[in-house]
């Protein structure tokens, strides 16, 4: 494949990367990007004054089971509900995980560095899951009519 396939997307069927969530969250209507200059994050992306992606600080709650080290790039997806959320979490073939930190929070997280178990095109459902999960009436209504 070529590198100009790869950055414009037109292979959803290749393994996804943090490129991909950057870009498709751009894409949508109403994002707003917050980045503060820390390593590796917080990067935020933010639709209708709510947060539906964040990169995370590494954190005592979510480790490496064998050597204790925390994971330094974990990515939060926020989800519908507690239902969507245990649907996601029960689906063995998909890399996310949640910790007793985000017990009764609508959200999933995935490591950065097992994004490219999933394709771009199941990433990009995810990333418009959370967005349509915080998105307001309005911007969603937009968004779908950009899309007929």
């Amino acid at each position: 494949m070529a590198a100009d396939e790869r950055s414009s997307g037109a292979d959803g069927t290749r393994p996804a990367t943090v490129d991909d969530i950057h870009e498709i969250a751009l894409s949508l209507p109403g994002v707003t990007l917050y980045d503060t200059g820390g390593k590796p994050g917080p990067v935020v992306y933010q639709v209708s004054r709510r947060s539906f992606i964040f990169f995370r600080n590494p954190r005592p709650d979510a480790v490496d089971p064998e050597t204790g080290a925390r994971y330094t790039d974990v990515i939060v997806f926020w989800v519908a509900s507690e239902l969507e959320k245990e649907a996601i979490l029960s689906d063995s073939s998909l890399p996310f995980f949640t910790t007793p930190h985000f017990e009764g929070h609508p959200s999933v997280l995935v490591r950065a560095s097992r994004l490219g178990e999933m394709s771009r095109d199941d990433l990009a459902g995810f990333v418009e899951g959370a967005w349509l999960s915080r998105a307001g009436p309005r911007t969603i209504a937009k968004w779908e009519r950009a899309r007929s």
